[in-house]
């Protein structure tokens, strides 16, 4: 019942794995949502491991699911601290906004700083790849 990758979509996860190794993520630690079309975007960003996190899956359709959901993912990104690799999250554009405060267009990444006490700043915005 998930939508899944198309060969656009499939061009454009590995355009982005890409462009990412450019800007030198190319050791980052990779965590996905559950759902297959996250899963398989972020094996083709060819980053390394990919590690489902619950934290990351969908809430839409399920709106009283996402504080709970968004704190879980808060407390997993604070456990993390801004020690160690970057983190490369792929997950939907429910949990970006609300971690971000902002929406994101399909195949759009955003660069978040993550500080020592757990918060979040944008840093930048990585538009899809042309594909």
């Amino acid at each position: 019942t998930q939508r899944n990758l198309d060969d656009r979509g499939r061009a454009q996860a590995r355009a982005m794995g890409e462009r990412l190794r450019r800007a030198g993520l190319g050791d980052a630690a990779v965590y996905s949502s559950r759902w297959c079309r996250c899963l398989e975007t972020a094996r083709l960003l060819a980053l390394g491991p990919v590690t489902p996190v619950p934290a990351l899956d969908s809430f839409f359709g399920r709106r009283t699911e996402g504080p709970a959901r968004t704190a879980a993912l808060r407390a997993f990104l604070a456990e993390a601290g801004p020690a160690g690799p970057p983190l490369v999250l792929v997950t939907h554009q429910v949990n970006i906004t609300a971690i971000t405060g902002r929406g994101t267009r399909s195949g759009e990444g955003v660069v978040l700083h993550r500080g020592a006490n757990g918060t979040l700043t944008e840093h930048a915005t990585l538009p899809p790849p042309p594909v």
